[in-house]
């Protein structure tokens, strides 16, 4: 069988920002509010002094919110100390414009303010910390989107991981006991030179290589899985000889028909483990396979255990080979793709099973 170890998720589409998105966004962004106040100003060389003053320095506010602050701070739920440790940092930012603005650019640090400033006041400080925090809180609003996607992927490919590892691991569950049933069997047979010997041996090798090869897609043919379902039966008969009567039919179109791997088989195998095997003298077994439009409409009969107490009655009709089967629709379709019902009818056992098989 596929190792487990083995399971692995092609995660080539990241939502990693990289270097050149830190590049072109600041290109643009720097682009973009130069050229909107120097249309407001009518003064392009201004604006374009007053950018290459202000962007370095918003850019370390930014970078210290989004990878110092809200990690060390928003994550460890340290909200009081998050918001002091950022309006300072932007009261500090503030200041530092100020001074390389009026140093370095023009006396009136605030000309789209209400009168010319050239001193450091508490409505300059308040309009340029808001405008700060506008910055801020877009730069941190990019950064968190790209980390949610960036989870939300994570997680997707995990529980697809563990979706796989688990629909594998029930795809295993073929009774063991029914391999060793069978090797007993050849050993009888290869005893008594019987010439079914290497037919059964054929038959079993055929069965354990559909089981081991073909069984590691997600969907296979429903042709092979009835060849496989023939296999498994002609190794029973051989078992029970003549006390065993199978009748199996297929109605419809087959072909282009697929299904999930050896599904089926769980319902065969669960019919001679607890109704076939639980009874003495003659048994039948009822197959039937109707396709309509993109459904396969497939019931298994069986007699209910000669003898039935509470544990039994409590195991066939939940044990692990139906639970298993359970668990596999429910993982590999959709609620509106399948229906299964389990009934009890005449002291027959009837599991029916409507699928998509599109």
């Amino acid at each position: 069988m596929k190792s487990l170890k083995k399971i692995t998720f092609n995660s080539n589409h990241r939502y990693k920002i990289s270097l050149l998105h830190h590049v072109l966004f600041w290109t643009a962004y720097f682009s973009l509010n130069t050229w909107r106040w120097g249309t407001y100003f009518n003064d392009f060389t201004y604006s374009l002094k007053t950018n290459i003053i202000g962007f370095p320095l918003h850019m370390i506010t930014c970078y210290l919110t989004i990878y110092v602050l809200i990690p060390n701070l928003i994550f460890k739920k340290k909200y009081f100390f998050f918001i002091i440790a950022l309006l300072t940092t932007i009261f500090l930012t503030v200041i530092v414009k100020f001074n390389l603005t009026y140093y370095l650019v023009s006396s009136n640090v605030w000309p789209e303010g209400p009168a010319a400033t050239s001193n450091f006041t508490l409505s300059y400080a308040i309009d340029m910390m808001i405008g700060e925090l506008y910055v801020v809180t877009f730069v941190a609003a990019i950064k968190i989107t790209f980390d949610f996607l960036e989870e939300h992927k994570r997680v997707t490919d995990l529980e697809k991981a563990n979706l796989e590892t688990e629909l594998l691991f029930l795809k295993t569950q073929i009774s063991p006991h029914f391999f060793f049933n069978t090797l007993n069997n050849i050993h009888s047979l290869a005893l008594e030179k019987s010439n079914k010997t290497s037919k059964i041996i054929l038959k079993l090798s055929e069965l354990m290589r559909y089981l081991l090869y073909e069984t590691k897609q997600k969907r296979q043919t429903l042709e092979n899985e009835i060849l496989c379902i023939q296999n498994y039966l002609d190794l029973e008969k051989v078992r029970h000889d003549d006390s065993l009567e199978v009748n199996m039919s297929i109605s419809g179109d087959i072909q282009d028909k697929k299904i999930a791997p050896i599904l089926l088989l769980s319902f065969i195998e669960n019919a001679f483990k607890h109704g076939v095997n639980k009874n003495i003298g003659n048994t039948k077994v009822d197959i039937t396979f109707e396709i309509k439009e993109n459904f396969l409409y497939f019931t298994v009969s069986n007699p209910m255990p000669s003898i039935i107490n509470q544990e039994n009655h409590v195991s066939y009709s939940g044990g692990i080979g139906l639970k298993n089967v359970r668990k596999r629709l429910a993982l590999g379709y959709k609620k509106n793709d399948y229906s299964l019902k389990l009934e009890e009818l005449n002291n027959t056992f009837y599991a029916k099973l409507k699928i998509r098989v599109s």
